[in-house]
């Protein structure tokens, strides 16, 4: 007797119901009277509901079961659905394809929204505002040169890249730019003072514990040694 495996069948359209319920679906398709057709696709549609009991409560539920039953038919089944009919252009819509930015960014550490603040200001017509956004522009290059190459970056170094980033459109203010340098100097002097105070503190708490323990450790010491001491008086005493 020749066995048949599944793999030599056809391929199920959706495998989450299994072989069984796709012969319920062919055989659907072999009954010619129309009303015992409706009839047995209801009793087909209840069972594919039962595989599934956690969803019957959920929106929509019995409408996605229509909708796999002509799936699993390959939407050659003639019945009456309470539902519209889907069709299988609408079941294999390609999403459009998303168009990404394929921008350079020259100076990455910075970033690129650097680079399109600067082309920004280019245009504008207020020098005292521009000015501003551009020390607030060079405080933020200043931080994130640092935390990428761990080092202070330099004033011509940070004027050279705006202007090479805004393409030499913006007038850089240098007096400007070496005090916000040395803002950022005393920011981490400050930072790291603060972090040094840290462990001084906990280190003289360490130090009043050591000695609170070490003054109770020669209490206990000396408690037995007050005992012995009674205890030889009153043999005295008694003696006398």
């Amino acid at each position: 007797m020749k066995k048949n495996y599944n793999n030599t069948r056809r391929k199920l359209y959706l495998p989450e119901y299994g072989r069984h319920i796709h012969e319920m679906v062919d055989y659907l398709m072999t009954i010619e009277d129309r009303e015992e057709r409706n009839r047995q696709a209801k009793v087909v549609i209840a069972v594919m509901g039962n595989l599934q009991p956690l969803l019957r409560d959920t929106a929509d539920f019995t409408h996605k079961l229509w909708d796999h039953l002509f799936i699993m038919s390959d939407f050659q089944l003639d019945v009456d659905s309470p539902y519209p009919r889907p069709t299988r252009e609408e079941l294999q819509m390609v999403p459009n394809k998303l168009s990404y930015s394929q921008e350079r960014i020259a100076f990455k550490h910075y970033g690129k929204y650097v680079s399109h603040m600067l082309s920004a200001l280019r245009n504008e017509n207020n020098i005292e505002a521009q000015h501003f956004a551009i020390e607030q522009i060079a405080r933020y290059m200043r931080s994130k040169s640092f935390e990428y190459n761990q080092e202070h970056p330099n004033n011509e170094v940070i004027i050279k890249d705006i202007k090479t980033m805004s393409e030499g459109g913006i007038e850089v203010n240098e007096d400007a730019i070496n005090n916000l340098r040395n803002d950022y100097k005393q920011h981490l002097s400050t930072r790291n003072t603060k972090g040094a105070a840290r462990p001084t503190q906990k280190g003289n708490q360490n130090k009043a514990g050591m000695k609170s323990q070490h003054n109770n450790a020669k209490n206990r010491q000396s408690t037995p040694n007050r005992k012995n001491n009674t205890e030889a008086a009153a043999r005295h005493n008694y003696q006398k």
